[in-house]
């Protein structure tokens, strides 16, 4: 699935990655031909000098390396895969992966939502987050409500309902949340608005080395990833969503989500940390984030 959303003002191994080349496009102009007056007679009125081949604009080409890179590495690794981008002069999709569960990403805002009514557990953050350790996010999630968490999304303009029951019973209830990429780019692109985020913004910045693959190896990331096994062919759904810088500084929104034909973990990892790597070279073409 592709599209390109106009919008008015928006645990661990580490894979050795292909290089990939986005060549510049090229755009021609056409030389301008004024007729010359007579000397001595009055200049006519000056014509409309022809129109320019149009120059590709960013949005242009930022949707044509996404669709490259996503194109890239389904070909390699099969399987399925989407990246998003968000930010305020527009929203950026690639690919197609419905349906994967939420799984550890959630623990964005539940860490926000929890520290919010008890700053007391920072520690239990910390875990969380970096470690994506699952005993430390039941403790959040106890503290805090389902509601709570839901607040804390919807404004990052993603109202979304939480998984408030076990579907799966190996696994906790809220991580089988349903979150889409494009949702939770849409997250990243507002969270330094969302209330409370800027602790949480700060852990994400420092991922344990064994997950810091995919959008952890892009210039200044503050991101968090989740993974686990499909209840569709039980092949492992990698996800991660965050923030990532451009040459220029500016905080870029992305998220992606990989299921790789083999369905190993490892393959998921190496797909995501590819799928970066494709993308990175583009990023200068993306809209800066919403906040």
């Amino acid at each position: 699935m592709r599209r390109l959303i106009a919008c008015m003002a928006a645990a661990g191994l580490v894979a050795c990655l292909p290089s990939c080349t986005i060549g510049p496009t090229v755009s021609s102009t056409t030389e301008e031909h004024l007729p010359q007056p007579d000397i001595g007679t009055p200049s006519p009125e000056p014509t409309q000098p022809p129109t320019e081949e149009a120059t590709p604009q960013p949005s242009a080409k930022l949707q044509a390396a996404l669709d490259a890179a996503v194109a890239e590495v389904v070909q390699a690794y099969g399987g399925v895969a989407e990246v998003a981008i968000v930010g305020a002069a527009g929203e950026y999709t690639a690919g197609g992966a419905s349906g994967f569960a939420a799984w550890s990403t959630i623990k964005v805002p539940i860490a926000i939502a929890a520290l919010k009514e008890n700053p007391g557990l920072a520690s239990q953050a910390a875990l969380a987050i970096q470690s994506s350790d699952n005993p430390a996010a039941m403790m959040l999630w106890n503290s805090t409500s389902p509601e709570a968490v839901e607040a804390v999304l919807a404004q990052g303009t993603v109202p979304i309902t939480v998984q408030r029951q076990y579907v799966r019973a190996e696994f906790s209830p809220f991580g089988q949340t349903q979150w889409t990429v494009t949702e939770q780019a849409r997250f990243a692109s507002h969270m330094r608005c969302v209330d409370g985020a800027g602790q949480v913004l700060e852990l994400m910045g420092s991922i344990a080395p064994g997950q810091s693959y995919g959008l952890g190896t892009l210039p200044a990331a503050r991101f968090k990833g989740g993974w686990g096994p499909s209840a569709e062919n039980g092949g492992y759904e990698v996800r991660q969503f965050g923030l990532v810088q451009d040459e220029a500084g500016r905080d870029v929104a992305i998220a992606l989500a990989v299921r790789a034909a083999d369905g190993s973990y490892a393959s998921g990892q190496a797909m995501a940390s590819e799928l970066a790597a494709l993308i990175r070279p583009a990023l200068d073409t993306a809209p800066a984030a919403h906040c």
